[in-house]
């Protein structure tokens, strides 16, 4: 990796660093979330899992609609609804809607899982408020809001990491 630019006090640093810094939080407070998910009963899931579990929804899906919310294949979202169900995160029910297909529904667990997570990101949040004050992270938020492409928040992280 390129050295950082140097220059004054209070220049900006070089191009490559804001992504590189941005990533690295993202990174700390994942990994931190999964730790600590861990310690709590799910030592089996990584971030992609959760991103899959997200991409169930309320009301379950197929895994066609599960493969195209993460942006991989069919046989993908298969593999990976597969390992799920293996864990207990998921179960396969069938459609009320259409008997010839299968709905991929959370489990209580894959739903614990899930609160878990939500509450492990509102400490970890708290803890930055901590570190950094409420004003600088509801600012820094609100400068992501601003610069972040309307549809940057998706759940294919993982396969756009691939591509």
């Amino acid at each position: 990796m390129a050295e950082r630019a140097e220059g004054a006090p209070g220049e900006a640093g070089a191009g490559f660093e804001l992504p590189v810094l941005l990533f690295a939080g993202f990174r700390s407070i994942v990994d931190a979330l999964h730790r600590e998910l861990a310690e709590q009963g799910h030592p089996d899931l990584g971030p992609a899992y959760g991103y899959a579990l997200q991409s169930v929804g309320r009301d379950g899906s197929t895994a066609s609609e599960i493969g195209r919310r993460l942006g991989v294949s069919k046989q993908a979202a298969g593999k990976t609804v597969e390992k799920l169900e293996a864990l207990g995160y998921v179960e396969r029910v069938d459609d009320p809607q259409d008997g010839r297909r299968k709905l991929v529904r959370l489990s209580p667990r894959g739903i614990d899982m899930l609160v878990r997570s939500a509450e492990g990101f509102d400490r970890l949040r708290a803890e930055w408020v901590r570190v950094l004050g409420a004003d600088r992270v509801r600012a820094m938020e609100a400068d992501l809001r601003t610069m972040a492409a309307p549809d940057a928040f998706r759940l294919d992280m993982a396969a756009w990491f691939n591509g």
